[in-house]
This record gives C-alpha cells, structure tokens and sequence, in this order.
C-alpha cells in the first residue's frame, strides 16, 4: 500500500481527520480538489475559535499545521474511481495514475442544487443563506424571510424570528395547518402565499423580494434549504448505504463515522443530515482516529472477508 489512510476531501472534516492520523505517525495522503462548499462565504461563525474568519483561511491554517507532520502528503487531484482490493482501496485519479491505502476516509462533501429564481444563485453564501446560526447574526436583525421547497421551512421560520421579523414564503410548497399558523403568529413570522418571482438590490447584498403581484417585501437576508447531492459517486462505488436526509441522502455511519463498507470511513456533510462546521471538523476527528484504531486492532480480517 502506498499510504496507511487516504482522506478525500481536504476542508475541515478531512483535514481533522488527516491530523489524528499523522498524530499516529502514519501515512496519510490528503486528495483535495480546492472547490469546498463553504467557497461562498465570507465568513465562518459559531466555529469555536475560528469565528468571523474567511472559510479559506481557516482550511489554509490547517493545512499549515498539517505540513509539520512528516508523514502527510497532499495531493490537488479529483479522485475519480475507488475499488476494494483484498487488503485495501485502490484510488483512482483524474490526471491518469493511482494511489493505495489501507483504509480510506470520505470527506468530499455535497454539492448544492438551489431554487431557479432570478438573483438568487449569485447571493448565496452572502445574502441567500441555509443556516440561521451561522449567518443570521450578522443581518443585524433586519428584515429576513424564509423561501420554501417543502413543509421543512416551517422550521425555518419558526426559528428566525430571534435573528429578525421574518416572513415564510410559501411558494405553493405546501400549506401550513391552521396550527402551523398560529404557531407562527405567536412567534411574530408572517405567512406570504405570493411566489417570490426575483431577488432585488445590488448583488451579492439583498434589498428586497418581488412577489408575482408586482409587490415588493423589503429583506436583508433569504434564507432557503438547498436539496444536496453528494459531490463524488465514489462512495456509491465502494457500496456504502445512504440514508435519505431532509435535504437530500447522506452516508450511513456509526458512532465512530465508520459506513457500511468495512476499511471506509466518512465525516462531514457527506456524512451528516447537518451541516455545520464544527460538527464537520468533530467527525473527522472520529474518522481519522478510528481509522487509526481499525490498522491496529483489525489490520486483515474484515478486508479479507
């Protein structure tokens, strides 16, 4: 094998992942295509030590940090083919060529698929948002609204109101109950059966939202959960279940991140129906370190099988 453990993501699951790893004075190769998801947002919050700084700057530091440890490499290549090989994974690469490993460690994250509304794509990560703890802070408690794919939103909108006044955006989705009204009303968030027809104001910032009426609804910020796909098919070639998420399917682990596949493991939003960073860079940490534990305690057998 020409690595211990190869990681297939490098933003923060899998360099937490690629750290316990090199922690353990074994090989790791960290595969990485520079294209995370989180590549929209200016800024990172909620990130325990890291809040306010740039996404980039925060993969940067770690990569820093990872590059003291001998036995890491990295490696700017999309790995397009994975197979299982009798004691471990052969990878295949874009730029022709293959790498081995004992055991891989799947952190490539999910590419996002957003509503088709005018001026919407261009605001994501700034103004157009999914997560209210990551950037609701920041609009300042201003105006915000709520864009709904399905009866999902309603969570959405009855959380906001403590970020801002906010307005639920039905857009025939769906049709909150009688009681789903009333629980948004006690929470001060409107209901708007209207459809938001276009995003108004000078990109990346929102001004405001124009409805199918000609109206307009001032807002600061849009917040809508995207359906996600996971952003390789490697895993569905290695054979690792999925489980289906609210907004889309994510690999099935356990506690310790390990799939269903034995020898590969899997951490962050790839691997979770949450998306967060700090939850990301915890379940590298599991990852990589019971990655680790399976050389130790199960260096054959399970891969033999």
């Amino acid at each position: 094998m020409n690595h211990d453990i190869v990681v297939i993501g490098g933003s923060f699951a899998g360099l937490s992942a690629a750290m316990q790893v090199a922690r353990a004075r074994r090989t790791v190769l960290v595969l990485d295509t520079n294209a995370p998801r989180n590549r929209y947002a200016a800024a990172s919050h909620g990130f325990p030590g890291q809040d306010g700084r740039r996404p980039a700057e925060i993969g940067a530091a770690l990569r820093a940090d990872l590059a003291a440890y001998p036995t890491v490499a990295f490696a700017s290549e999309a790995a397009v083919a994975a197979r299982r090989e009798w004691k471990g994974f052969v990878i295949s690469l874009a730029n022709a060529g293959e790498v081995t490993a004992r055991r891989l460690v799947l952190a490539y994250g999910v590419r996002d698929t957003l509503p088709d509304v005018p001026g919407l794509a261009e605001r994501w990560g700034t103004s157009v948002l999914h997560c209210p703890y990551c950037h609701g802070y920041e609009l300042g408690g201003q105006p915000v609204g709520v864009l709904a794919r399905n009866e999902m939103a309603l969570h959405q909108a009855m959380l906001l109101p403590d970020w801002g006044p906010t307005t639920l955006f039905t857009q025939g989705a769906f049709e909150p109950t009688s009681e789903q009204r009333q629980a948004l009303a006690a929470r001060g968030a409107r209901v708007e059966a209207t459809p938001v027809t276009a995003l108004i104001g000078a990109s990346p910032a929102l001004e405001a939202v124009q409805l199918a009426d000609g109206r307009t609804i001032p807002l600061a910020g849009l917040f809508v959960a995207p359906q996600t796909e996971p952003s390789s098919d490697l895993a569905r070639q290695l054979g690792c279940a999925t489980k289906d998420g609210p907004t889309g399917p994510y690999l099935e682990v356990d506690a310790m991140q390990a799939t269903t596949v034995a020898g590969v493991f899997a951490a962050g939003d790839l691997a979770s129906p949450m998306p967060n960073a700090t939850l990301a860079a915890a379940a590298g940490v599991l990852a990589g370190g019971a990655a680790h534990r399976s050389l130790v305690f199960d260096p054959d057998l399970a891969l033999a099988a």
